[in-house]
């Protein structure tokens, strides 16, 4: 079977819009895919001020606020077309939405971005609310993406996206593991701003800066790391619990150590689980963390002892694996299959995860 669709993804960093338009053959349950369009369509001060106060809103405004962002995202898809002459080729979007809410323990997630609206937009059909299901069943409704990844990136015992978000994908030969590491770039970026910087690049400001060993413990000690998986975070863990534990270091003396953090919370996830994994596996890196090669370095130096290689693939799928993974999520629940690994969240069951929107006129 072949489809042609398009993946949204609007990430907890809020640097912008990321859509992918890609093909997927599947032949004997096997999935391929080539990526035909990709683009990054940065959010507009505006809308960036109006996603980081969505928490903030009154009921009515928030819902106002997630229909109009369903249009906005409808009109970037519509504009991504025509820059790329895809008129008549797209049968399917799947859009993430942009999570404001995330409450699994209370059985709560939500994403703004009606999918309606952005049905409405194209006339293309929609899949959205891709994590609701998993939450209703009992789920963390996170990570998603390690269908996709087991899909089309099986090569890859170990998986790590470094968003906002860090979260780490394991695929041993008993089950396929997820969860959230810890917060990164949403993070990094606070601090830089700090600096006037919209990000470190490559993690210079870092790299020049010292660790301090009381906060990197401080930061270490914190609760969530403690807790067994699945487990999964919400953006504000980033912004109202850890960045105010670094506001009073120097800036490159905070990367310094926030960025040894994270390489330490990754090799915290995977050392329990090494007697699971093939001896001298692989690391993909994906994520805007990728670019930060000071941030890579210290992952690899954290991981060198495991023999485990970190690998960082072409810019296509370090910038857009996630939105890629999106526009697959859509297709199976198109096709009525899993989306959603039990294993990896918790919930009682695999689940076919997503709302459907039919844009097209009958």
């Amino acid at each position: 079977m072949f489809y042609r669709a398009i993946g949204l993804m609007s990430g907890s960093s809020m640097d912008g819009l990321d859509i992918v338009f890609a093909e997927f053959t599947e032949t004997g349950g096997q999935w391929s895919y080539e990526i035909k369009a990709a683009e990054c369509y940065s959010f507009s001060d505006e809308w960036a001020q109006q996603l980081r106060n969505a928490a903030t809103l009154g009921a009515c405004d928030y819902l106002l606020l997630h229909t109009a962002f369903g249009k906005y995202l409808g009109e970037q898809v519509n504009r991504f077309i025509t820059a790329n002459k895809l008129h008549h080729q797209v049968q399917l979007i799947a859009s993430h939405g942009h999570t404001v809410f995330h409450a699994p323990a209370r059985g709560m997630t939500a994403q703004l971005g009606d999918g309606a609206a952005i049905a409405a937009e194209t006339g293309i059909n929609v899949v959205s609310d891709l994590r609701a299901m998993d939450v209703a069943l009992g789920g963390q409704g996170a990570p998603i993406v390690p269908v996709g990844e087991k899909l089309l990136f099986s090569q890859f015992p170990l998986l790590l996206n470094i968003g906002g978000i860090a979260n780490i994908s394991i695929r041993s030969a008993v089950r396929y593991i997820a969860f959230d590491i810890c917060p990164a770039n949403r993070v990094l970026n606070l601090l830089a701003a700090r600096a006037g910087k919209s990000y470190d690049d490559q993690g210079q400001i870092a790299a020049s800066g010292e660790v301090r060993p009381e906060l990197l413990t401080r930061l270490n000690e914190l609760p969530y790391y403690a807790q067994p998986y699945p487990k999964s975070l919400p953006n504000q863990f980033g912004t109202d619990v850890v960045f105010p534990m670094l506001a009073a270091e120097k800036t490159k003396d905070a990367l310094a150590t926030y960025v040894q953090h994270i390489a330490r919370q990754v090799r915290n996830a995977i050392e329990p689980l090494l007697s699971v994994l093939p001896q001298n596996c692989q690391l993909l890196v994906t994520g805007g963390g990728a670019y930060n090669s000071h941030l890579v370095k210290s992952i690899s130096a954290e991981l060198q002892p495991f023999g485990i290689e970190v690998i960082v693939p072409e810019k296509r799928i370090i910038e857009y694996k996630e939105a890629l993974v999106m526009a697959l999520l859509g297709v199976l629940r198109w096709r009525e299959q899993n989306t959603v690994l039990a294993s990896v969240t918790g919930a009682r069951r695999d689940s076919i995860g997503g709302a459907v929107w039919v844009g097209q006129e009958a």
